[in-house]
Order: structure tokens, then sequence, then C-alpha cells
């Protein structure tokens, strides 16, 4: 491609930016809403930051930071010598011409919803629908593991650095809530939560992760698993696939069994779930992903997979349900833009959870739901538990209008920045039947190679023999897996749990059990 004069290649003059607010974030907002929508179609060439910093009157860093994160997300590539382009987008995504720039409001009505909310019309003799026989025995012949309890060691998975937490600034506001409580918070709440939580958390997406929510969009929960139990109840009848990453959550799956799906299996490769596997599945009518750091490998999910993956649930009128269970932990640039920042189509369920920023006993998490789908969603959680504790939304709201959120998660990615850094620093080299470890850009946990599952057994054996923790990753796998046994083989290390001192005790540890 031949270079272009900045009026030819790219015209900035109808970027608009508000400079009482963060230049950066605007600019790559409204850069990546020109590439979705198609006005800078794919091959376009990007100014140098220079001439698009003199063009907008803003300085260079500013559209560095911006161009930065428009890289991290895979929307521009640059080519040696040759300046900055829009990325090449898949054939088979979603058109991008297609994609509103507007928030989703509701849906036409054209558009089957395919909740599963008979039950609101029936005497209500449980709280959960007939489990469909196939999926219970699937569940009672693999016993779902519940997460270890006690105190936190190395290399626990799904722990953050919890000891870091503020618990003075947060018992301070507990107690000012109860010393002198609204009485009106103490009587029945609305069962989507607390509204100035939910207006807290959906600014913070806003201005955090590029989600153009709000909060009539948000429904609270008792943590992630609460949200994704309620997708599959409302989303899922007997017999309906459901496409699980594989390996992945497992507690996800049980959710999705439970409700009577019948569970897909779908691989992993280096840019996320295969959605090329997905095409195949004619019965499939709701995926479950973790794109911004996948469950157990560690996988980003590259931009054109999700468009990809975008582009399957319109196509099959279904549903994506997005678990961004550790979205904030990105070791470089600003964590990546949820999946649900892209879908135009009211397609994507978000999951989020306060517990890998706070602590998991906190049990407070968030749904972000295509608006018409909240009242479904609310009215099936008040069946269960009415809604969540009081306090506890009305704190967190506090915690986070107070500013203590922002700054604990900023010391929070600090802490699991470091904690990873020594135990890649320190990790036994040469330990035999064992890959090397990985890079990490994101999250709280790695996984590492074995060469066959006995040989991944007698690590797991030693190190616990050690007072060492580390999970199997052949345990991840769904039992009707096609992939080779000892292929699935590998070890999971969760590196944010405990301090650095801690880390490089228990490698003292493994480096004598391993070698």
């Amino acid at each position: 491609m031949t270079d272009a004069p900045l009026s030819l290649s790219f015209n900035p003059a109808g970027i608009e930016l508000d400079r009482r607010q963060g230049l950066s974030r605007q600019l790559y907002q409204a850069l990546r809403v020109r590439v979705l929508d198609g006005r800078l179609a794919s091959g376009t060439r990007l100014p140098a930051s220079r001439d698009l910093a003199a063009a907008l009157a803003i300085s260079r860093n500013s559209v560095v930071r911006a161009y930065d994160q428009l890289y991290a997300e895979g929307f521009i590539e640059g080519r040696v010598g040759d300046g900055t382009y829009v990325a090449q987008l898949p054939e088979t995504a979603l058109p991008v011409k297609k994609l509103s720039t507007k928030v989703s409001t509701g849906f036409s009505t054209s558009l089957p919803t395919a909740l599963s909310t008979n039950w609101l019309d029936l005497p209500v003799v449980s709280s959960s629908k007939v489990i469909h026989s196939g999926a219970l025995a699937r569940v009672e012949n693999n016993h779902l593991a519940l997460p270890p309890s006690g105190p936190p060691r190395a290399f626990r998975v799904g722990v953050p650095a919890f000891d870091l937490f503020p618990f003075e600034v947060w018992a301070k506001l507990n107690a000012a809530f109860w010393r002198k409580p609204d009485l009106q918070q103490l009587c029945y709440g609305d069962p989507a939560g607390d509204a100035r939580l939910r207006g807290l958390i959906a600014a913070y997406l806003r201005s955090s992760r590029g989600m153009q929510c709000t909060a009539e969009q948000i429904v609270i929960t008792s943590g992630a698993q609460q949200g994704i139990s309620l997708c599959a109840q409302l989303l899922v009848e007997p017999g309906d696939g459901v496409a699980i990453e594989n390996p992945g959550y497992r507690a996800a799956a049980h959710a999705f069994a439970v409700a009577g799906g019948r569970l897909h299996g779908v691989s992993v490769d280096s840019e996320g779930i295969n959605c090329a596997e997905m095409e195949t599945l004619s019965d499939c009518r709701l995926a479950y992903v973790t794109p911004s750091h996948q469950y157990p490998t560690g996988v980003i999910m590259s931009l054109a997979r999700r468009l990809e993956l975008l582009a399957w649930a319109e196509r099959t009128q279904g549903w994506i349900v997005e678990d961004d269970y550790d979205g904030e932990y990105r070791y470089s640039g600003a964590p990546l833009a949820p999946l649900a920042a892209l879908d135009r189509q009211g397609r994507v369920l978000y999951v989020g959870t306060f517990g890998k920023v706070a602590f998991p006993a906190l049990r407070l998490g968030y749904l972000v739901l295509p608006p018409a789908l909240v009242n479904a969603f609310s009215r099936r959680r008040a069946v269960d538990v009415r809604h969540s504790e009081v306090s506890t939304q009305a704190v967190m709201a506090e915690f986070i209008a107070a500013g203590h959120f922002q700054r604990h998660i900023r010391r929070m990615r600090r802490a699991a920045l470091s904690r990873r850094n020594t135990l890649l620093a320190h990790w036994p080299k040469g330990i035999p039947g064992v890959g090397s470890l990985p890079g990490v850009a994101a999250g709280l946990h790695l996984t590492v190679s074995v060469e066959s599952v006995a040989r991944e057994r007698e690590l797991v054996a030693q190190a616990e023999a050690a007072g060492v923790e580390i999970n199997a990753l052949s345990s991840y796998w769904l039992p009707d897996s096609t992939r080779p046994v000892d292929e699935r083989a590998g070890l999971v290390l969760g590196f944010a749990a405990v301090p650095e001192a801690d880390i490089k005790a228990a490698l003292v540890r493994l480096r004598n059990a391993f070698l």
C-alpha cells in the first residue's frame, strides 16, 4: 500500500474530545468505534502519533496510549518501516458495517428472547427446574470439587492478594452504615440490587472497560457463580446444546448440565474458543467463554475470534455468557475491553465479580444484561434469595464512590505482577517431564505443560506432600473429551494468593521435591 496524505488515509475532523476527561481513553474509543462501524476499513493507514496529536491539538503521549490499547486488542497493527494500519478482520466475522454504535435499548419484536420463564406462571414448588436425567447422571458421575477452604497457600488458584485488602477502611464504612442506617434500606430490597451500587458499577465499567452500559442493565448477584447459574436457569431448556471451553471452568459446566443442557466441549487454541467447531453444533444455542484470560489455559481471545463468536451468536440467535473473572489483571497497558463492549446485537451476558479484587468470602458479583432480560433475571433471582445482603451492597457502593475501589485495584495489580515475577524468576529449572513456564500477560494464574497424566499426578502428589497446592490441568477437561489423555496434562499455578517470601519458600520445597 502506498503512503497517502493524512487527509486521504484518515480524517480526524469528526473526533471530538472533552478535555475535562481522559483524552487517551476518548481517542481509543473513537477509533475503535470507527473500525467497528466501517468508517475505518481494514488496511486503512493511520497517521503517525505525532501527526495525529498535532491534528487534534493534544499531547503525543495521549495518542501513543490510545494506539497501544488498540494494538493490544488487535484493532490495529504495525508494519515494519511502513506505519500503522487498521488490522484485517476475518471474512467470517460479523460484518462491521452492520454493527450499530448506539447502546442496545431492547430487542425488536421479531427477535425471540427464548427465555425459560414458564415457571413464572406456575405455582412455585421448587426454586430450580427439573433436572434432565442425562445431565444429572453426568454431574453425579463426575463430582464437582469445591474450592479449598482455609488460609491461602502457594499456589492456590483463583485467589487474589486479599492480604492487602484495606480492611480498616471497610470496617469504618461498615460501622458508619450501621451507626445510623436508613430505615428504608432495612426493608425488602430490589432483587436487582442496590440502585446506587448498580449505578456506580455501570460508571466504572464505562470508564475503565469501555462498556456502554447503564445501571438498569445490571443485576447484583451473590458472586459470579450465581450469575452463571441464573444464565443456565433462564437461557437453557432441557436438551439444549451448550458450548463450553474445553478445558474450562468446571463449575460453569455443572451449572449448565444441572439446567438440562447438553454439554459440548469445544477446544481452545492460541486465539480462544474454536468457532469452527461451534459451527458444527446444530443444537447449540449458548456459549460460555472466558475471553480476557481463558480459564485455565490463560489464552487471551483475539479480536478476530471475538468477532467470529459474535457473528455466530447473531446467526444462531444464540447467547454468549462472558465470564470476566480476572479481567482487571493485565500487566502491560490497560485491561482489554470485554467481549460485551463489542456486542451491538444484545447477545452477550457479562458476568462480573468483586471476589477477585477484594476477597472470595465477599460473595458479591453482578450481571450486565441486554435490557430486555433484566426483569426476568431479577424475578428469577427473587425466588432464591429475594435480594443480596443490604449492608454489603451499601458499603461497597461507598467504597467505590470514595475512590477506595479504584486505588485498591491498582494496588492489587501491582502486587499480582510482583508475585508473578517472583514465580517466574525462581521456578525450578529442568524438572523432568515439565515444559517451560509461559509468558503471563494477564490474570492470576499460569499453566505449564507436562508430558503425561501419570507424571502430572506424581508432581501434584509430591507438591502436596511438600505443603504446596498445585492443580492438575487434566481435571479441567470434560470426561468425554476426544483429546488424547496425555495431551490434557499440565500444572495450573495461582501466583497471587501469598506474598513473595512465601512464594520463594514454596519454590524451595518444590525444588527439593521435584529434583
